[in-house]
């Protein structure tokens, strides 16, 4: 039987995860991580992207998560996201509705324009669309 770590995904509003896992692969602030039983202690930041969860036995769940934190101990991993969704829970019009808007709001600009914030919700709608169509393959 293969190695596992306990695994809890929760955002503001609810719990997404809570199990034993195999592996977690998740996109960290600098970058993906591939955390597996035993992973030395870390605190990393969360881009938007995806959290790849290869559950007990095999079975795998894609969740995608927007900012916040990723705890690593030894015997536990910790995700505290600012936004947490399963994939198959992702609105795909709503992410391409979000991706349109940032896009036109980042090529209009203007005097009382904030680039950080609309290219942080462009991030999050491309993150969200990635996610979509990785779950379809």
């Amino acid at each position: 039987m293969a190695m596992t770590v306990h695994l809890d995904v929760v955002s503001a509003e609810n719990e997404i995860f809570s199990g034993l896992v195999e592996t977690v692969q998740i996109t960290g602030g600098e970058g993906e991580l591939g955390l597996l039983p035993g992973h030395a202690p870390l605190i990393t930041t969360l881009k938007p992207g995806m959290v790849r969860v290869v559950k007990q036995f095999g079975e795998e769940e894609l969740i995608y998560v927007a900012g916040g934190i990723v705890e690593v101990q030894p015997g536990s991993i910790t995700v505290l996201a600012d936004t947490a969704v399963r994939a198959e829970d992702l609105d795909e019009k709503a992410a391409e509705e979000a991706k349109r808007r940032a896009q036109e709001h980042i090529s209009k600009g203007g005097a009382d324009f904030n680039y950080a914030e609309a290219a942080i919700e462009l991030a999050e709608a491309v993150a969200q669309l990635r996610l979509i169509q990785k779950l379809r393959k």
